[in-house]
């Protein structure tokens, strides 16, 4: 009997769970305020059932690139660097490390993760393996789809929510040469970073230096800190900046 190694490996996987880390999406679904209203039209029919040509449902679909969880190029930020198609399936699977600022984003909305922060982690379980997607676990993905939770609008309009720090990010590309980063938040900048740069100050950094982000990623409370394996999947749209994203963990 033929004995397929990568089929044996896939039943070895399959033993694993396999969890969702992306938001289900329809015509209600929050994006961000500065895109026209109307870009959203979900599943809209244009060849019905009962036609004598061909019984078949057609639909088509039409959203910013950046709705839901989404994947960011560098092209997103950085005029002239890599969009959608300058990147191989290769690119899509990651080691995946998922530090845990929930409890500091409890008691302070705006916190941007540290290099300490990172530090601790590693200590915990090891260096940030080269080529890992570091994702940000701030339990944010639990106000989806309110928008005015995800932004945390405060009484005077600001918002407050967690992120990153240019200082942590520095870290995890330049000392563990990550390849991409990810966060369940609508943004990479904490909003006390963004309000100090007067920016996106982080998201430009990631850009600029021609690695991928995962944004609005959920359920990363289910998934093991380090040890697991991160897939990005996406429709292969070509020049996009960004576009929606499937994404998915295989954790013990």
């Amino acid at each position: 009997m033929a004995d397929y190694k990568l089929w044996n490996a896939l039943k070895d996987a399959k033993k694993y769970r396999w969890v969702e880390l992306s938001h289900s999406l329809n015509n209600e679904s929050p994006y961000w305020s500065g895109i026209p209203e109307g870009s959203v039209e979900l599943a809209k029919t244009v060849w019905d059932w009962g036609k004598p040509e061909l019984e078949c449902l057609i639909q088509t679909f039409k959203f910013p690139g950046q709705f839901g969880t989404h994947i960011d190029f560098p092209g997103h930020f950085i005029k002239g660097k890599a969009l959608s198609e300058k990147f191989d399936v290769n690119d899509l699977i990651f080691p995946l490390v998922v530090i845990d600022i929930s409890e500091q984003a409890k008691k302070d909305p705006r916190y941007a993760v540290t290099v300490e922060d990172i530090k601790a982690y590693e200590a915990k379980y090891g260096p940030i393996p080269d080529g890992a997607l570091v994702a940000l676990r701030s339990d944010w993905y639990k106000k989806w789809p309110d928008m005015d939770a995800l932004s945390g609008i405060d009484a005077e309009g600001k918002e407050n929510a967690p992120g990153w720090s240019l200082e942590a990010l520095e870290y995890i590309y330049k000392v563990r040469n990550a390849a991409a980063n990810g966060h369940e938040t609508l943004d990479t900048d904490s909003s006390a970073v963004a309000e100090e740069k007067g920016d996106l100050a982080c998201e430009r950094y990631v850009l600029d230096n021609d690695k991928l982000q995962v944004e609005v990623l959920a359920n990363l409370d289910k998934v093991q800190p380090a040890g697991a394996v991160v897939i990005v999947s996406y429709p292969r749209i070509e020049g996009a900046t960004g576009l929606p994203a499937r994404v998915w963990a295989i954790t013990e």
